[in-house]
């Protein structure tokens, strides 16, 4: 039996200090995992795209500019009897610099639409960023409770570990002075290794608890060992569901998302239904043509003609204004504005659903928070009532007032009371 007990406390040794344990609040343990966590990361740089496309001229409202450079070879041969010139021969080029701006002066506020339509997806990309914050930081949270209940756990049973090796000692003592028998110490040993054996489980659940932490913080390293300096102390508030119906309206951040995406809808088919409207554009450019010709020919009074390094310029500016309205399209138009239209009306069906799912689990969540208090004070008083209860039929025991099976059935009733609580 010593080598059953060495044997724990060198398996409990070695979970809790194998590796040196660093010093891990509840912060920490968030702060580490916002700053390693791939869907934030990911998150934000969506949202850097989104916050780098809501521009001006990404919409369309800037103006235009190009510069443009044409470079014109050609070779000419004509042999006309009825012309001026009968005979020519002739190889010219011509480089064509210009520069040509346009811009759209109206096209039914698609430009201003598209902006606030850029607008609203940054807004969405940032309301995702949030969204995997809160997220990270809930799993966060979970995990490092559960570790937390997990020690607690641990430290119940490692408490009615002792109580049974106490026990065994004690029945070792009567038989020694022939007061005890053999059954009542097989009794006490059964009971010891069943409580060991739970034990030993609850110290695997706890390193899974550990390796789960560290998965959702982001470590590389699953054994890394932290010493988490928070506590299951809980003092339990009173809410008013009203109140916190006004709070998850005004804070909850899916909600946020859905009344963005809702806005966004509404832009969209503000988008479709500005394609019936005209678009008037303006076009204004400068260009230089300079040319170079060399040739040969004969005029019709049969003299020769010799065009040696003939060069021309030419400089053309122009400004224009274009108009254009689509007058059919089969119907393209139509289609897309009716289906812009279910969109939002989706959109707006997916708000109110989730509103109406929140509003129910907060109400299950509320009830479920008032039955948990008056659970909690009900496993206080039954802890407390257990633990007087425990330590009457120690005393009991030893005064040979119950059996083992008496107190092992009070011993148990104590572990039930503690890790219920």
């Amino acid at each position: 039996m010593k080598k059953i007990a060495l044997l724990l406390l060198l398996t409990a040794s070695f979970c809790r200090t194998g590796t040196a344990q660093e010093i891990l609040s509840l912060a920490d343990a968030i702060a580490l995992a916002l700053e390693q966590n791939y869907q934030i990361s990911i998150a934000e740089k969506n949202a850097d795209i989104a916050a780098r496309n809501n521009d001006w001229a990404i919409a369309g409202k800037l103006p235009s500019l190009d510069a443009l450079l044409g470079i014109n070879n050609g070779f000419t041969n004509v042999n006309n009897p009825a012309s001026f010139l009968p005979e020519l021969t002739s190889v010219s080029t011509a480089a064509i610099p210009s520069v040509e701006a346009s811009m759209i002066l109206f096209d039914g506020h698609r430009v201003q639409l598209t902006k606030q339509q850029l607008e609203t997806l940054e807004r969405i990309g940032e309301g995702n960023v949030n969204l995997a914050v809160e997220g990270v930081m809930q799993s966060v949270i979970n995990a490092y409770y559960a570790v937390l209940i997990q020690q607690e756990q641990l430290r119940v049973l490692e408490e009615v570990l002792a109580l049974s090796r106490d026990r065994i000692q004690y029945q070792e003592t009567r038989r020694e002075f022939g007061q005890g028998g053999s059954f009542d110490l097989l009794q006490s040993k059964d009971a010891y290794l069943n409580d060991s054996t739970a034990y030993l489980i609850q110290l695997n659940n706890l390193e899974t608890a550990r390796r789960n932490l560290n998965q959702t913080m982001g470590i590389s390293d699953p054994d890394r060992s932290f010493l988490l300096t928070d506590n299951l102390n809980f003092s339990p508030a009173d809410y008013e569901l009203s109140g916190l119906e006004e709070r998850m309206l005004a804070n909850n951040l899916t909600l946020r998302n859905l009344t963005v995406n809702r806005e966004l809808s509404v832009i969209n088919t503000r988008l479709q239904e500005s394609t019936r409207s005209a678009t008037i554009s303006a076009r204004a450019g400068l260009a230089y043509n300079w040319s170079l010709s060399s040739g040969s020919g004969t005029l019709r009074t049969g003299e020769s003609l010799s065009l040696n390094a003939l060069t021309a310029n030419t400089l053309n500016g122009f400004v224009n204004f274009g108009a254009s309205i689509n007058l059919f399209d089969g119907g393209v138009r139509k289609k897309r504005i009716e289906n812009a239209q279910v969109e939002e009306l989706i959109a707006a069906d997916n708000f109110e659903e989730a509103k109406l799912a929140f509003h129910i689990r907060l109400r299950n969540t509320f009830a479920a928070y008032k039955n948990q208090k008056e659970l909690l004070a009900l496993s206080g008083r039954l802890l407390e009532n257990a633990s007087n209860n425990l330590r009457i039929a120690e005393e009991r025991l030893k005064g040979g007032l119950i059996n083992s099976f008496d107190y092992r059935s009070i011993q148990l009733g104590y572990l039930s009371a503690t890790q219920s609580r």
